[in-house]
């Protein structure tokens, strides 16, 4: 029964100290103004047009270390800014411009993928964080590794 006073008690204290005020009376207009202004100018993207999304390295042994370079345009209308590309694990790790790519300017992004103790078919993905619309990109590789030869166990050793 108390608890249910002191709910009801509470309900009401929030009803009764919140907000009454019209909130679109506090916008000013000029920053509304402002604001519009500021979007109309963002309408343009930077578009990263790769060559190429995914790679296929084909069959490789389990240790190597390949690497790729994915070639694109900037074909948008804005300073391409990458912030950041990660891999979708430890073994792939790709490097990318820090400079902002100008508008009709080409850059390359390096992947290198480490297939120590991958073996078998792997698919790995690295995702881009940029300023364009969509906001990510994302870039496939995949490879065919072959496993290291284990050592034969039990086997007789000679004395």
């Amino acid at each position: 029964m108390k608890k249910g006073i002191l709910i009801l008690a509470g309900i009401f204290a929030m009803t009764f100290v919140s907000c009454k005020d019209d909130a679109t009376k506090k916008v000013k207009e000029e920053n509304v103004e402002i604001a519009a202004e500021r979007d109309a100018n963002n309408a343009e993207f930077p578009v990263m047009a790769f060559a190429e999304t995914e790679h296929d390295f084909g069959t490789i042994n389990e240790g190597d270390v390949v690497e790729h370079k994915f070639s694109f345009t900037n074909t948008g209308k804005a300073p391409l800014v990458i912030v950041s590309a990660k891999g979708s694990c430890g073994c792939t790790v790709p490097e990318w411009p820090k400079e902002p790519i100008a508008p009709g300017a080409s850059a390359e992004m390096l992947v290198k993928f480490n297939s120590n103790g991958k073996p078998n078919l792997q698919n790995k993905q690295v995702t881009i964080t940029a300023n364009t619309e969509a906001g990510k990109e994302i870039l496939k590789i995949k490879a065919m590794v072959t496993p290291k030869a284990k050592p034969a166990s039990g086997t007789p050793t000679s004395k």
